[in-house]
């Protein structure tokens, strides 16, 4: 009996003969094995291929959120740094407002080298100095953010009590040195330095604002002039009582504009910067003298 089989005759649009395949029955049943087995593999590959694309889209959309909130989170830290570096305003602005209250003793910073001249004021020591603490933004984390929120509510709580005390206490607020007694920068700090002149390490009692020659020095409280006076190192100075312990001296005017026993109200122009006495250069030399000694001016400098 023959073998079933399969022909397949192959005509060409040519003239030349046909061709004729035969297959026989187990060649058929291979060749649809192969076929099935090769659909199923491209079937794999087509399944593979719609799960990698969904894969790849939800990781594309993961990164993206990923991005986004990397983003947010240091959006997030810029506001509490920010938050941070107004609470320490606050904090600072409250030392001054405690001491010049009365309240606690004012905090003197490390002073850098500056520029100006004044009495050396030799075999008189400065107040305790005291290193600034260092800042930046504290590491996102729920203590910091706690820390934030317990300095704001111990700020409110001072600021509240000192509103007050300063309420009830006007007269005693006018009298207080509270502002800058000219316009400029400061070239010097109170604390040790290098004397601009001998270049010896001594101790600056106060503070010196430069400008130009002819600018007005105003008083920096309600007081009364109590000297108008050259020296030698402090050229032509001013010197007013403000009463409750308080006096403030303002030194190397050009000229005066007050006379001794004279009233000033604050910002009253006293006179005029200058280069008298002891100066590398036109500025004037301000101190803050409380209970007959000199502290930091800069403890009651309300104004930047």
């Amino acid at each position: 009996m023959a073998k079933k089989h399969l022909s397949v005759i192959i005509v060409p649009h040519t003239k030349t003969s046909t061709k004729t395949l035969c297959f026989s029955q187990r060649a058929l049943k291979m060749l649809a094995v192969g076929g099935a087995v090769l659909g199923l593999a491209l079937a794999a590959v087509l399944v593979d291929y719609v799960r990698m694309n969904i894969i790849r889209g939800k990781y594309k959309a993961l990164k993206a959120e990923t991005a986004e909130q990397k983003t947010t989170i240091a959006n997030y830290e810029k506001s509490i740094g920010e938050l941070q570096a107004t609470i320490s305003h606050f904090e600072s602005y409250t030392k001054k407002l405690n001491v010049m209250a009365g309240l606690k003793s004012p905090d003197v910073l490390t002073a850098p080298a500056g520029i100006g001249g004044g009495d050396p004021g030799k075999g008189e020591e400065p107040e305790a100095e005291q290193a600034p603490a260092p800042s930046g933004p504290q590491a996102l984390s729920q203590g910091a953010i706690q820390n934030l929120s317990q300095k704001a509510r111990s700020i409110e709580n001072n600021l509240n009590s000192l509103l007050n005390f300063f309420e009830s206490d006007s007269l005693r607020l006018a009298s207080t040195p509270s502002i800058v007694p000219a316009v400029g920068w400061l070239a010097s700090v109170y604390g040790h330095r290098n004397d601009p002149f001998t270049g010896e390490w001594t101790m600056h009692f106060g503070i010196d604002i430069s400008t130009n020659v002819g600018n007005p020095v105003v008083a920096t409280a309600d007081g009364i002039v109590i000297k108008v006076q050259t020296d030698k190192y402090l050229g032509k100075n001013v010197t007013i009582s403000h009463g409750n312990g308080f006096t403030t001296v303002y030194g190397h005017m050009s000229n005066f504009a007050v006379r001794a026993g004279q009233k000033v109200k604050r910002r009253d122009i006293i006179g005029y910067i200058g280069q008298t006495g002891k100066a590398a250069g036109p500025h004037v030399h301000y101190e803050v003298w409380r209970d007959s000694k000199r502290v930091d001016p800069r403890s009651y400098l309300l104004e930047e």
